[in-house]
Protein backbone atom coordinates (compact mmCIF):
# COMPACT_ATOMS: atom_id res chain seq x y z
CA UNK A 1 0.00 0.00 0.00
CA UNK A 2 1.14 3.53 -0.70
CA UNK A 3 0.00 6.84 0.72
CA UNK A 4 -2.05 9.64 -0.80
CA UNK A 5 0.85 10.52 -3.10
CA UNK A 6 0.37 7.17 -4.85
CA UNK A 7 -0.11 8.77 -8.26
CA UNK A 8 3.32 10.32 -8.03
CA UNK A 9 5.09 7.20 -6.78
CA UNK A 10 8.32 6.93 -8.76
CA UNK A 11 6.91 9.32 -11.35
CA UNK A 12 10.32 10.15 -12.87
CA UNK A 13 11.23 6.48 -13.13
CA UNK A 14 7.90 5.72 -14.79
CA UNK A 15 8.45 8.46 -17.38
CA UNK A 16 11.94 7.16 -18.04
CA UNK A 17 10.72 3.58 -18.57
CA UNK A 18 7.90 4.65 -20.89
CA UNK A 19 10.33 6.93 -22.75
CA UNK A 20 12.67 4.00 -23.37
CA UNK A 21 9.72 1.91 -24.58
CA UNK A 22 8.85 4.73 -26.99
CA UNK A 23 12.45 4.85 -28.22
CA UNK A 24 12.47 1.09 -28.85
CA UNK A 25 9.11 1.34 -30.64
CA UNK A 26 10.32 4.29 -32.73
CA UNK A 27 13.41 2.38 -33.89
CA UNK A 28 11.92 -1.10 -34.36
CA UNK A 29 8.37 -0.20 -35.33
CA UNK A 30 5.25 -2.24 -34.61
CA UNK A 31 4.49 -5.88 -35.25
CA UNK A 32 7.54 -7.79 -34.03
CA UNK A 33 7.49 -10.53 -31.42
CA UNK A 34 7.53 -9.54 -27.74
CA UNK A 35 10.95 -11.14 -27.27
CA UNK A 36 12.51 -8.69 -29.74
CA UNK A 37 11.20 -5.68 -27.81
CA UNK A 38 12.39 -7.24 -24.54
CA UNK A 39 15.87 -7.73 -25.98
CA UNK A 40 15.96 -4.10 -27.14
CA UNK A 41 14.68 -2.83 -23.78
CA UNK A 42 17.37 -4.81 -21.99
CA UNK A 43 19.99 -3.02 -24.09
CA UNK A 44 18.42 0.34 -23.22
CA UNK A 45 18.35 -0.46 -19.49
CA UNK A 46 22.01 -1.52 -19.58
CA UNK A 47 23.08 1.55 -21.58
CA UNK A 48 21.27 3.91 -19.17
CA UNK A 49 22.51 2.04 -16.05
CA UNK A 50 18.93 1.42 -14.97
CA UNK A 51 18.65 -1.43 -12.47
CA UNK A 52 16.39 -4.21 -13.74
CA UNK A 53 15.72 -7.92 -13.55
CA UNK A 54 14.42 -9.78 -16.57
CA UNK A 55 11.97 -12.69 -16.33
CA UNK A 56 11.85 -12.31 -12.56
CA UNK A 57 10.43 -15.46 -11.00
CA UNK A 58 7.69 -15.36 -8.37
CA UNK A 59 6.38 -18.22 -6.27
CA UNK A 60 2.82 -18.60 -5.09
CA UNK A 61 2.32 -19.67 -1.49
CA UNK A 62 -0.75 -21.53 -0.32
CA UNK A 63 -1.24 -22.54 3.33
CA UNK A 64 2.47 -22.32 3.98
CA UNK A 65 3.43 -24.34 0.91
CA UNK A 66 4.96 -23.14 -2.34
CA UNK A 67 2.85 -24.20 -5.31
CA UNK A 68 4.68 -25.81 -8.26
CA UNK A 69 3.51 -23.19 -10.79
CA UNK A 70 5.64 -20.05 -10.91
CA UNK A 71 5.02 -16.66 -12.50
CA UNK A 72 7.58 -14.65 -14.46
CA UNK A 73 7.33 -10.88 -14.77
CA UNK A 74 8.94 -9.58 -17.97
CA UNK A 75 10.94 -6.94 -16.09
CA UNK A 76 11.22 -5.52 -12.60
CA UNK A 77 12.77 -2.08 -13.02
CA UNK A 78 14.22 0.08 -10.24
CA UNK A 79 13.57 -2.79 -7.85
CA UNK A 80 9.81 -2.38 -7.66
CA UNK A 81 8.19 -1.38 -10.97
CA UNK A 82 6.71 -4.28 -12.93
CA UNK A 83 7.03 -3.82 -16.71
CA UNK A 84 5.02 -6.17 -18.90
CA UNK A 85 5.79 -6.12 -22.62
CA UNK A 86 3.05 -7.00 -25.10
CA UNK A 87 2.76 -7.18 -28.86
CA UNK A 88 -0.95 -7.66 -29.38
CA UNK A 89 -3.86 -5.82 -30.99
CA UNK A 90 -4.92 -4.23 -27.70
CA UNK A 91 -4.31 -4.41 -23.98
CA UNK A 92 -6.97 -6.75 -22.64
CA UNK A 93 -8.48 -7.33 -19.22
CA UNK A 94 -6.36 -10.50 -19.06
CA UNK A 95 -3.20 -8.39 -19.43
CA UNK A 96 -4.40 -6.06 -16.69
CA UNK A 97 -5.17 -8.99 -14.39
CA UNK A 98 -1.80 -10.61 -15.13
CA UNK A 99 0.09 -7.43 -14.29
CA UNK A 100 -1.96 -6.83 -11.14
CA UNK A 101 -1.19 -10.41 -10.05
CA UNK A 102 2.55 -9.83 -10.57
CA UNK A 103 2.30 -6.59 -8.60
CA UNK A 104 0.62 -8.46 -5.75
CA UNK A 105 3.21 -11.26 -5.78
CA UNK A 106 6.04 -8.71 -5.90
CA UNK A 107 4.38 -6.53 -3.24
CA UNK A 108 4.90 -3.49 -5.43
CA UNK A 109 2.53 -0.59 -6.01
CA UNK A 110 3.29 0.19 -9.67
CA UNK A 111 3.03 -1.71 -12.92
CA UNK A 112 3.35 -0.67 -16.56
CA UNK A 113 2.01 -2.53 -19.57
CA UNK A 114 3.65 -1.51 -22.85
CA UNK A 115 2.05 -2.73 -26.09
CA UNK A 116 4.27 -2.46 -29.16
CA UNK A 117 1.84 -3.85 -31.76
CA UNK A 118 0.21 -0.61 -32.89
CA UNK A 119 1.41 2.32 -34.98
CA UNK A 120 2.14 4.20 -31.73
CA UNK A 121 3.20 2.66 -28.43
CA UNK A 122 0.23 2.06 -26.12
CA UNK A 123 0.95 1.93 -22.42
CA UNK A 124 -0.99 1.72 -19.18
CA UNK A 125 0.24 2.48 -15.69
CA UNK A 126 -1.37 0.50 -12.90
CA UNK A 127 -1.42 1.59 -9.26
CA UNK A 128 -2.14 -0.91 -6.50
CA UNK A 129 -3.64 1.04 -3.62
Amino acid sequence: MINSNEYYYKKDENYEIVGLCMEVHRLLGPGLLEIVYKDALEIEFKNKNIPYEREKEYNVEYKGMILPHKFYADFVVYGDIILEVKSTKEISNDHLAQTLNYMKLADTPVGIIANFQNKSLVHKRLINT
